[in-house]
């Protein structure tokens, strides 16, 4: 396996972009949630060039020590302040999973654009009910699968529809994590009252199942799976949710695959991996090595690095710094939030993620559980 050496061929853009006109105005972005996401969302904002005016938390108390951590002006003392804060333009939701329907649908109510971490929301029922309040809201809704910003997936996603790949056969997607390894890792997100009924696949299975189908341009139409428990409980009380989730599953164009994720792996720290297998080619993406698209034929295999001159139009807009320079999480998350502000302001920024895609998500976490715990394939509704 070499580097290559020669200019790849062009490869023709999956979609244009149509940006917005640049506003002169700085959008005002409002924070619920001081934890680690929180400060991720507040980052991204500011690296997006938008202006973080104000947080919210779990309590007067939280939301101030979250303020002076962040620099960010105003704590509120409760969320619903700063729904009614008319200096906030969009609200990032960062809080637990059972939370993020209720909140979404008062920001919209209260006319602010929206991004609400994954999982949307902890049902399909609950899923449907924010897609529809964001259309008629009119307002911008989306959910940070962030992974759709790295360069090199869009490079790969471009390959497949092009047909540059070829008929695809087969993809092996995984995620794997070690930070719940031991009996005594506790986290809201281990309780289903707080993270829902689903945490591995919820959590970061979302992200894998979203990346495929973004990658592929195609759906997951049927699924079987196991479910596993590490630990049956933690801290002293029970666990009933899922450390590990096996899937097995064919596209509605016929492509067979599996998805794999853990949070028990150990050594793994945030290893998610899609490996797409086509008739031309194979391709091969590793968040932990996001500057790099492996590329496999059966004569000779290349690494292709991420290089905007010799990538494809949307893969090259999101290649902020130049080649040599590595590009990471917190600029995919940048990039992610960069075309948040540009469909506020009227553009149709290619592949943003919004609640209709959250929604996706949510309905094959429910098709994994149902198949699970049924011991059967399952057909997966649109």
């Amino acid at each position: 396996m070499t580097d290559v050496g020669e200019a790849a061929p062009r490869l023709a853009d999956v979609a244009p972009t149509r940006r917005a006109e640049a506003s002169a105005a700085p959008l005002r972005v409002g924070v619920v949630g001081g934890g680690f996401m929180g400060r991720v969302h507040t980052a991204a904002a500011r690296a997006a060039g938008a202006q973080v005016v104000a947080v919210a938390s779990s309590s007067p108390a939280s939301a101030s020590f979250a303020a002076a951590a962040l620099g960010v002006p105003t704590a509120h003392d409760s969320v619903q302040d700063l729904l009614d804060d008319p200096g906030v333009d969009v609200v990032h939701l960062c809080t637990p999973n059972a939370l993020h329907a209720g909140l979404a649908l008062a920001a919209l109510a209260a006319g602010k654009h929206v991004v609400c971490e994954k999982p949307l929301a902890t049902s399909t029922a609950e899923a449907d009910e924010l897609v529809r309040a964001a259309r008629v809201a009119g307002r911008t809704a989306a959910v940070p699968f962030v992974y759709r910003y790295h360069p090199m997936v869009r490079e790969a996603r471009a390959r497949v529809a092009s047909g540059v790949t070829g008929r695809v056969l087969s993809v092996r997607g995984s995620y794997l994590q070690d930070w719940l390894l031991d009996r005594d890792d506790v986290d809201w997100r281990v309780d289903s009252a707080s993270g829902g009924p689903s945490r591995a696949f919820a959590d970061i299975g979302s992200h894998l199942v979203d990346l495929v189908e973004f990658v592929l341009g195609d759906r997951v139409a049927a699924l079987s799976a196991v479910l596993d428990r590490a630990h049956a409980e933690r801290g002293g009380r029970p666990v009933d949710t899922e450390d590990e989730a096996a899937v097995l599953f064919e596209t509605a164009a016929g492509v067979i695959g599996t998805l794999f994720v853990s949070q028990v792996a150990p050594g793994r720290k945030n290893r998610l991996l899609v490996d797409v297998a086509g008739t031309a080619e194979s391709l091969e993406f590793s968040q932990e090595e996001p500057d790099r698209l492996w590329i496999g034929r059966r004569a000779a295999s290349e690494v292709v690095s991420r290089d905007a001159a010799r990538l494809v139009p949307d893969a090259a807009r999101l290649s902020t710094l130049p080649a040599g320079h590595p590009m990471g999480y917190h600029d995919a998350f940048a990039s992610f939030v960069r075309d948040v502000h540009d469909a506020v302001r009227g553009g149709r920024p290619e592949g943003l993620p919004t609640f209709e895609d959250g929604r996706r998500a949510v309905v094959v976490t429910e098709s994994v559980l149902l198949a699970a715990a049924e011991r059967r394939w399952v057909d997966v509704p649109s």
